[in-house]
């Protein structure tokens, strides 16, 4: 489910990227054709059209993104988090140290 919603997302991401290079920030660009009074195929308020498409492609960004956090933390929900693998290595590592013999000089400072 987690990957599903990511490519969504990329998917939506993507759709965002071409809705804004279409478009102009002063009302021209590739949409300014468009907008034109004398129309052959183009739709009237199409610079509304896309922006009205990428405001809801974004709020859909958005959704896709709080579900997918949603996803991944029930698929991982049974798998140990850092901090309880951070504490097993500090465990084991302190089981391996009290294991591990250290010299006794004692008897040869005594020579």
């Amino acid at each position: 489910m987690y990957t599903f919603l990511t490519i969504l997302i990329v998917l939506a991401a993507i759709l965002v990227t071409l809705l804004v290079l279409v478009q102009n920030s002063k009302g021209g660009g590739l949409a300014s054709g468009f907008a034109s009074g004398n129309q052959v195929l183009g739709a009237p308020k199409t610079a509304d059209f896309l922006e009205k498409a990428t405001w809801t492609l974004i709020a859909i960004i958005v959704l896709l993104s709080v579900f997918a956090v949603g996803a991944h933390k029930s698929e991982t929900a049974g798998t140990p988090n850092d901090s309880q693998v951070i504490e097993q290595a500090a465990e084991s590592a302190g089981e391996m140290q009290q294991t591990t013999a250290t010299p006794d000089f004692s008897e040869e400072e005594a020579e």
